[in-house]
């Protein structure tokens, strides 16, 4: 059921040394073509990076995990594939609902793979746009990054609003998570009128 494969599917940042099959890389995009787009305007352009050269050359332009600035993957554990999200902006100016929603329509085809991502935004674009030739019209929105999980990463949950997720002394990955009855309300939100 969709229910557990979403509830199940992880942000993957280590990989094994493993090709994604192009079928499956394909198969992404497509579901990402087919997701929902503001007015349907269908303005997302994608750049799938699975040359071994160039995956390095991405490798370098991306950040992994901002509460974790000296966590990286070893260029052993890097992604075997890139799907880059590029908005053009002669077709919208607007695409940041458009490449979310792209964005895990890919993951979770992946996932359905046996594939994990990480769904990246903090990029290095001007290098990114140089290393891919990317043109000024096509806006560089999001990285997904994908290939066979060398992690398994654990939901916690949520102490003291504290979000930020950590690793443990084996290098596990530990995510924090608020719990249901703090964010879901039914017919009004349960806060008295200021």
């Amino acid at each position: 059921m969709i229910y557990e494969k979403i509830i199940n599917r992880r942000t993957i940042r280590r990989y094994l040394n493993r090709e994604v099959p192009r079928d499956v890389l394909i198969r992404c995009v497509d579901a990402a073509r087919l997701s929902p787009s503001m007015a349907n305007k269908q303005p997302l352009k994608y750049i799938i990076v699975n040359d071994e050269e160039l995956l390095e050359e991405v490798f370098s332009t991306l950040h992994w995990a901002g509460y974790l600035p000296d966590f990286s993957p070893s260029k052993e554990e890097m992604p075997r594939a890139y799907i880059i999200i590029l908005l053009d902006r002669e077709i919208s100016e607007y695409g940041d609902y458009d490449a979310g929603i792209a964005a895990m329509s890919i993951s979770m085809v992946a996932y359905d793979e046996g594939l994990g991502t990480c769904i990246l935004a903090s990029i290095e674009r001007e290098r990114l746009r140089e290393i891919l030739r990317i043109p000024e019209k096509l806006e560089i929105k999001l990285v997904v990054a994908l290939g066979y999980p060398a992690e398994r990463p654990i939901i916690e949950e949520m102490e003291e609003d504290n979000v930020k997720y950590w690793l443990d002394n084996q290098g596990t990955l530990h995510v924090p998570k608020r719990k249901l009855e703090e964010i879901m309300f039914w017919n009004r939100l349960n806060t008295p009128p200021a």
